[in-house]
């Protein structure tokens, strides 16, 4: 392949009415690596470096070093052999005449190919690259149309669809307008600046001053990220003239990001009077309902303040302010309302209402799934030794606020609520938090319940959902998971494991179910075998997640693990046992184990005959097996898995001694039974913790 000649950056910009904040950035970054794709492909640039650019009215991508041609290709056809091509008197035959014909020369311009089979004739030629003007145009369209854009839109009169329609288009290859249409529009190189600033239309040089273009003339920045450390520049610095700390969070950030193309922060006030109201509502009205940034103090108690980001520098911005100030305040009012009039009902008396509210049709209303978080909450609370008084009144109470004002106002504060109805009505400290902490982890990763009643009802809810949803046939299937049943799976696991709490998910199950028989409502076998069976494959994408390999988790699920704290235990154990210097030759001696025991079509004594041990490899194995047995069962019974499988690795050169001086099917059908028992004895020494038969390791290390 010869080098294509000239090169220059290329800048495309699609200019549209307003894009959808929430996906600006990432249709951005999609169309910056769909046209690199593109290019690539089409032979005019090679590892590009690709620059995206997005503001609410345009999608924009420079590419550098793009070809001003594609790079020529050298082509080579293969013919006849040349034995055929000739005849005796060294004229072409029709077989040669043929194949030049086709190729569109003379025999005489033909070629040979030496090969181990053989010459033959070829046809060597090189096909000249396209020019760029003819593959850009196409490349722009095959990245739009790879766009991740779940509905697109018509406009006009046009069958052009894309997620809000395009107004302009400005391709340009160095200084050079490239010739094209797309989604109905012709290139040029006339961009246009802020609707309310700057000059409307930009006229671009070239690619390489199109942000200084825009920017001077436009009133525009392109660049994302640009933008985005231009609004937390300017928060930060209003938090602190405010006299306290922006609370800047990086969702927030992006959506102002991607609703201005030139950000001026304006910093506003409220009323004090309204930090009566829990200051989560306040937050989310300010946060969710208006995109502000909030203010909080050093101890994180929020502040009377609060600061928009403005698409326009305004000639009078105290106008902008004190509108801000004005709109926020009647939400605000709003959220006192709804405060003021939750608060004139306890919880309990709410609780009283939530038979009105169903949960799901199969399974009855709200109240009656609170009366089984009540009673798997007792059973859950009895049997880690937490306060049960605290747990059941908390299980009573924790649903209460979703018939609430707040909550109908502002959902995500579900719990939130009813720890602040709950401190309001005087219930313990420790009902409150366990409220609000029973939807925790709210999401994948998410913080987890601190206080051990919150624990024992976030277990207790998710428990009852799964079991429940698996009783009405709800189960997940596929791709699809309506009710988030895998992520109340591992949210159950999670909690388990990392609160140290170490119970049987089968118990567990069972118990859940139990509530829903007490409830009037069957729970079959199957029902529950499947959700204990769901909750439990949970582990592999948890602990995936978490680094470790799939052999080992493998290994450790042969072994059972209906306890989450006890397989994680177990996990780590294994984890490290496969580094020891002894783990390969134990490894291979278990596959070897597995697989004589599993081919063996006789039945294995339970049990070994002492009598019928007649080599020193077997009686030393035997004696092996009893002592370490002995020896491991203290840290087995303790959950210290690395002791003990650090003990198992000491039996390797008894079990090395015994394969190489003890025939396993010996022709007596006694002693051939006795070494299987033997076997099978050393076989379940180690399915006590895993089956680390199934570990892929070549590994060895210094343990």
């Amino acid at each position: 392949m010869s080098k294509a000649q000239g090169r220059a950056d290329l800048l495309v910009e699609v200019g549209t009415e307003e894009l959808p904040p929430a996906a600006l950035r990432k249709l951005s970054e999609a169309f910056a690596s769909g046209l690199a794709e593109a290019l690539t492909t089409a032979g005019l640039v090679e590892n590009p470096t690709a620059t995206p650019f997005a503001s609410p009215r345009r999608l924009s991508v420079r590419i550098s070093g793009v070809a001003r041609k594609a790079a020529d290709q050298e082509s080579e056809r293969r013919g006849p052999a040349v034995s055929a091509s000739y005849d005796e008197n060294g004229q072409p035959t029709p077989a040669a005449t043929g194949f030049a014909r086709s190729c569109g020369v003379e025999v005489a311009d033909l070629q040979t190919l030496s090969t181990d089979k053989g010459e033959w004739l070829v046809h060597r030629s090189v096909v000249s690259g396209e020019n760029a003007k003819t593959l850009i145009g196409p490349g722009i369209q095959q990245a739009l149309d790879k766009l991740p854009i779940p509905k697109r839109m018509r406009w006009g009169t046009g069958t052009d669809e894309f997620v809000r329609p395009v107004h302009w288009l400005v391709v340009l290859h160095g200084q050079q307008v490239v010739p094209c249409s797309v989604l109905g529009v012709a290139a040029g190189r006339v961009s246009r600046g802020h609707r309310f600033m700057g000059e409307t239309t930009v006229r671009i040089a070239s690619a390489s001053d199109y942000e200084q273009r825009l920017q001077e003339e436009g009133a525009v920045m392109p660049d994302f990220a640009a933008r985005s450390a231009m609004i937390e520049k300017q928060v930060t610095r209003l938090g602190e003239k405010a006299g306290g700390h922006a609370v800047i969070d990086a969702a927030l950030l992006e959506t102002v990001t991607a609703l201005v193309e030139k950000p001026h922060a304006v910093l506003g006030s409220f009323d004090p009077a309204f930090l009566k109201v829990p200051q989560e509502a306040l937050i989310s009205s300010m946060r969710d309902h208006q995109k502000y940034f909030h203010v909080v103090d050093k101890k994180g108690a929020l502040l009377p303040a609060f600061i928009t980001i403005s698409n326009i520098k305004s000639r009078s911005p105290a106008r902008v302010r004190t509108g801000n100030e004005r709109v926020l305040n009647a939400r605000l009012a709003d959220a006192k309302f709804f405060w003021e009039s939750d608060a004139t009902q306890t919880l309990a008396h709410r609780a009283q209402t939530l038979d009105q509210v169903l949960f799901h049709h199969a399974l009855g209303s709200l109240a009656d799934k609170t009366h089984r978080i009540e009673r798997l909450a007792g059973k859950i609370a009895q049997a880690i030794g937490a306060s049960e008084a605290d747990c059941s009144r908390a299980a009573s109470l924790c649903k209460a606020d979703l018939v609430s004002g707040m909550v109908g106002e502002f959902p995500d504060l579900q719990g939130t609520m009813g720890r602040y109805l709950a401190k309001h009505d005087g219930e313990p400290a420790a009902v409150a938090r366990a409220i609000e902490e029973h939807y925790l982890p709210r999401q994948a990763g998410g913080a987890l319940p601190k206080s051990v009643p919150g624990q024992v009802l976030a277990l207790a809810d998710r428990l009852d959902s799964l079991v429940g949803l698996f009783i009405a046939g709800e189960e997940p299937t596929g791709e699809k998971d309506p009710y988030a049943l895998r992520r109340a799976a591992l949210g159950v696991i999670r909690i388990l494991v990392e609160k140290k709490l170490d119970l049987d998910v089968a118990t567990l199950v069972e118990e859940a179910a139990d509530s829903y028989v007490v409830g009037g409502l069957g729970a079959g076998d199957s029902a529950k075998t499947q959700c204990t069976t769901f909750i439990l494959e949970r582990y592999r994408s948890l602990y995936v997640a978490l680094g470790f390999a799939q052999d080992e988790i493998s290994a450790v699920l042969e072994a059972g693990a209906r306890r989450p704290l006890d397989f994680d235990r177990r996990l780590k154990a294994v984890s490290r046992f496969r580094h020891h210097r002894d783990a390969p030759s134990l490894t291979a001696a278990n596959k070897r184990i597995r697989n004589i025991l599993r081919k063996s079509e006789e039945s294995i004594p339970a049990q070994i005959d002492a009598q019928c041990l007649g080599e020193p490899a077997e009686i030393a194995l035997s004696e092996a097996i009893i002592e370490t047995a002995g020896a491991i069962a203290p840290a087995v019974a303790k959950g210290d898995y690395a002791s003990a499988l650090r003990t198992l690795a000491g039996l390797r050169p008894v079990v090395d001694g015994f394969f190489d001086e003890v025939m396993v099917m010996a022709p007596d059908p006694a002693v051939r039974a006795n070494r299987l028992a033997l076997l099978g004895q050393l076989n379940q020494l180690f399915l006590g913790i895993a089956d680390i038969s199934l570990l892929q390791t070549g590994e060895t290390g210094d343990g």
